[in-house]
């Protein structure tokens, strides 16, 4: 919802009255009209500048794969006997295991792990042992990004939060140099009204302090309001990037449809609860908003699920 408050002002003219109406006319149509959308107020770079940017692929160990052991989960009735199981399992499993974000697998490549300029962003970037935990979810955003930094169009992220992910995919990819404009959209903060669950850092000062964070990418642009309303012209004409991550089906389903149409052929979007039980009511919602524009979303194992724009 948008209030307009309009303060008493004085208009003094010395022309004629039919001149001064119009004067006044053209002066009231001016206040009231609606903001342009706004543009990128970054220097777009060619084509070819922006491939120069791009992190160069890190030299393979060619008979090794790493390991990651970082038992953050959720949605067990006990915890430490998964711990004292995950554990007996990947001790007689191949190299190459995975234990994380409710996800465990082993004889995997781990190509997250060889990625170096990867590894660089997200270790500079972690808060709390969720953001550890979620590495394999991340370095799906990083490599989506990867592909999508190199087509028209901005990038958005929908349950920006900390700004944890938007800033490694970022990192990842030029830091400060990094060639599109970035839009993070959040409440920032929470109460018992909504439908999403609360998150650790919801509260006051959270957005103050996700702006400071950002203080020295001038592509970031932070927005505080509700879903879609937000958008109202605060939104890019054209998206490479998009996602979603709302932990609630009627937001994001709104976001899609606002959206989704503006994403760029190519374009990849990431959802990021689509294939959590937890949030099955989002799955159930997406599928049949998709379905009735003959997509299919793809399930990945770390939850998530993806779409490429045609």
């Amino acid at each position: 919802m948008f209030v307009i408050f309009c303060t008493p002002t004085t208009f003094c003219f010395k022309t004629t009255p039919s001149k001064n109406r119009m004067i006044l006319t053209r002066i009231i149509r001016q206040m009231f009209r609606k903001s342009p959308r706004v543009r990128t107020p970054i220097k777009a770079l060619a084509q070819a500048d922006i491939i120069k940017m791009l992190p160069k692929l890190s030299p393979p160990v060619h008979n090794a794969c790493a390991n990651f052991f970082m038992p953050v989960f959720w949605e067990t009735s006990n915890p430490e006997s998964v711990v004292t199981s995950a554990t007996e399992i990947i001790n007689l499993a191949a190299s190459g295991h995975h234990f994380a974000d409710n996800f465990l697998t082993w004889g995997r490549n781990m190509s997250m792990l060889d990625d170096h300029p990867f590894r660089q962003a997200w270790e500079s970037n972690l808060e709390s042992v969720s953001d550890e935990a979620i590495i394999w979810r991340r370095y799906v955003l990083a490599c989506a990004a990867y592909h999508c930094v190199q087509l028209q169009g901005d990038f958005v992220e929908c349950g920006a939060y900390t700004g944890v992910g938007i800033k490694t995919v970022i990192d990842y990819l030029g830091g400060v140099e990094f060639p599109k404009m970035f839009w993070g959209y959040d409440m920032f903060e929470h109460d018992p009204s909504m439908l999403n669950h609360a998150m650790p850092e919801h509260g006051e000062g959270l957005y103050e302090r996700i702006k400071n964070k950002f203080a020295a990418y001038p592509q970031v642009r932070l927005i505080k309001g509700f879903i879609p309303n937000v958008f109202e012209n605060n939104c890019p004409d054209r998206i490479a990037y998009l996602h979603i991550d709302l932990n609630q089906a009627p937001a994001e389903v709104a976001a899609l449809d606002y959206l989704f149409d503006r994403m760029v052929p190519g374009g990849i979007l990431i959802l990021d609860d689509y294939e959590w039980s937890t949030y099955r009511p989002q799955k159930i919602a997406e599928d049949q908003w998709f379905e009735a524009r003959h997509y299919r979303v793809m399930p990945l194992p770390t939850g998530q699920g993806l779409v490429i724009k045609r």
